[in-house]
């Protein structure tokens, strides 16, 4: 049996890691900014769908591959688009919005597949982004670029919420959109504005796997990482360096069953070891999450002019 410490001290391992890692920073971070804004998105499975089968649609029909990223990314804003149309412009319930945008997302995705490879058995490939061998960082060099533009993207947003005016606003109504609105903030523009961008970086996360990660477009591709994503998101006390944290414990957990798998040890049913990331992941978000300080109007819709 491969010994535990020799899979901690392999660099492979650590490569895996961050690999694993990458979609799911990309999402926490856009489920972040929405809930920062006062609004659950649990479209961001069915988003990551969409980001996932339109950047990979675009690259195979002919756009370069930050192309396909531009997609997937528009894709996602579209979506959010329609969320926040649903939940901010109309009020209704964020939970039955999400669920519908992951529904709907996810049935035109797998409908525009079929449409577009109606006579094909197995999914046509791309050439994917390739690792970044010459920037001379062991493990990131072995990432694609899109793992950079992710870690990237952690600093990014946490400026953006605790040092600029706008993220001092966004912060402020999803905490009291009233006393927002009085300091004549435009509660449905930074909420608009939020959803949009949050879920343009979910359409990102979802192309990481068709771009980056493989070189196809599978159904099931996806397979619950928006969810994830979600959990993390209150694991992270909605900040996103602890996002990050939270994202590759995960994968580091991820990767780790991975390789016992592969280690042959069969005292153990392989289930248990496929169960191991998100026990552990629930017994850490268990722990943290007493202790959580969310958004106070996180989940609550709000009217204008309503106190």
């Amino acid at each position: 049996m491969m010994d535990l410490l020799d899979i901690l001290l392999n660099p492979a391992f650590w490569v895996a890691v961050l690999r694993i890692a990458t979609p799911l920073i990309l999402g926490t971070l856009g489920v972040l900014l929405c809930e920062r804004a006062g609004v659950l998105n649990l479209g961001i499975e069915g988003i990551m769908v969409a980001g996932a089968f339109t950047g990979w649609l675009a690259v195979y029909a002919g756009l370069p591959l930050w192309g396909g990223v531009a997609v997937a990314m528009a894709t996602g804003a579209v979506f959010g688009l329609l969320h926040a149309l649903l939940t901010v412009g109309l009020a209704l319930s964020q939970h039955v919005a999400g669920l519908g945008i992951t529904l709907l997302a996810t049935a035109l995705s797998y409908y525009g597949y079929r449409v577009s490879f109606p006579k094909v058995n197995t999914p046509p490939t791309i050439t994917p982004f390739a690792p970044m061998e010459g920037l001379g960082i062991p493990i990131l060099s072995a990432q694609t670029p899109l793992t950079l533009l992710a870690l990237l993207a952690v600093p990014a947003v946490g400026w953006l919420l605790y040092r600029t005016p706008l993220g001092l606003a966004i912060r402020m109504v999803g905490e009291n959109p009233q006393a927002a609105e009085s300091q004549g903030a435009s509660v449905l523009a930074l909420r608009t504005g939020a959803i949009v961008a949050g879920s343009a970086l979910m359409g990102v996360a979802g192309a990481f796997l068709t771009l980056s990660a493989f070189n196809s477009f599978y159904f099931n591709m996806i397979n619950g990482r928006g969810w994830i994503c979600v959990a993390l998101v209150v694991f992270a006390s909605w900040r996103p360096g602890k996002a990050l944290l939270g994202a590759l414990l995960f994968a580091f957990f991820d990767a780790l069953q991975l390789r016992l798998q592969q280690a042959g040890d069969a005292v153990l049913p392989y289930q248990i070891y496929l169960m191991l990331p998100y026990l552990l992941s629930i017994l850490a978000l268990v722990l943290v999450a007493r202790k959580a300080a969310y958004p106070q109007a996180l989940m609550k819709p709000y009217r204008k002019g309503e106190r």
